[in-house]
């Protein structure tokens, strides 16, 4: 048997460089080398500049997210005050790099063929939330234009959704590493390790862990008033309670 290694998975950080800062501590802590960053680098928080410094300096692989596909753009035809405001805090480099990011990524451990993605093998834009199909799951395992071509995975991660969960069926595994910056299902941050053998076999050990890492919210929410972010009402409250902002209304949340 060879020597299990592990790298961490981190996903939609979303400019929260406080919590993407407490992350890197808590890896780094653990003495994990390899970070892949499944894409949703910048927009909803107030730093996504540097929260894409800080990604291209440590992250081995990031792939890009949906926001990471249309917040660079200059012709998005329904941008709105907030949308101008986190694609103008970029510097034309970081939209470059964004708009330049792989849509996924495969490699091996002990024996599972794994692939890494932002939100679905169909697109970026494709939603596949916890609650899902016996078709949408397969549909996660496919081989399309995204993913390119090659061997279907055993094992798929993927990011977008902002909610943590491990499936399994028929064995095949099927996790989402939840939201470094904008969780919505709990209000710490939250990130996977993986871990296994590099080119082993099926009879190797590998595990899938995900690990929740408390940081300063309140802190993070005064960055984004100092800076004048537009929409910090809904922004502090997500991050306050992980409730998604489209249900505040009606849950009476302020």
């Amino acid at each position: 048997m060879g020597t299990p290694q592990r790298l961490a998975i981190i996903s939609d950080i979303h400019g929260n460089v406080t919590a993407l800062t407490a992350v890197l501590a808590d890896i780094d802590a653990r003495g994990i080398a390899t970070i892949v960053n499944l894409g949703d680098v910048a927009g909803k928080g107030p730093r996504g500049s540097e929260a894409v410094r800080m990604s291209r300096e440590r992250c081995a692989v990031t792939v890009r997210g949906n926001w990471d596909d249309f917040l660079p753009r200059e012709d998005e035809p329904e941008r709105g005050e907030a949308g101008w405001w986190w694609h103008h805090e970029l510097t034309a480099e970081d939209r470059r790099w964004l708009r330049g990011l792989p849509l996924a990524h495969d490699l091996v451990l002990s024996g599972r063929r794994i692939r890494l993605f932002h939100a679905s093998a169909q697109s970026v834009y494709t939603r596949v939330h916890f609650q899902h199909t016996t078709a949408q799951f397969e549909g996660m395992f496919v081989s399309t234009d995204l993913t390119g071509p090659g061997p279907e995975p055993t094992v798929v991660g993927y990011g977008d959704i902002h909610d943590a969960y491990l499936e399994t069926s028929e064995g095949r595994t099927l996790f989402n590493a939840g939201s470094v910056g904008n969780p919505l299902d709990e209000p710490t941050a939250c990130y996977v390790i993986l871990e296994g053998v590099p080119d082993g076999v099926p009879s190797d050990p590998f595990g899938v862990q995900f690990v929740r890492i408390g940081y300063d919210v309140e802190a993070e929410i005064e960055v984004a008033r100092r800076l004048g972010m537009p929409e910090l009402d809904a922004y502090a409250i997500e991050l306050r309670t992980a409730v998604y902002r489209g249900r505040h209304a009606d849950l009476g949340l302020r």
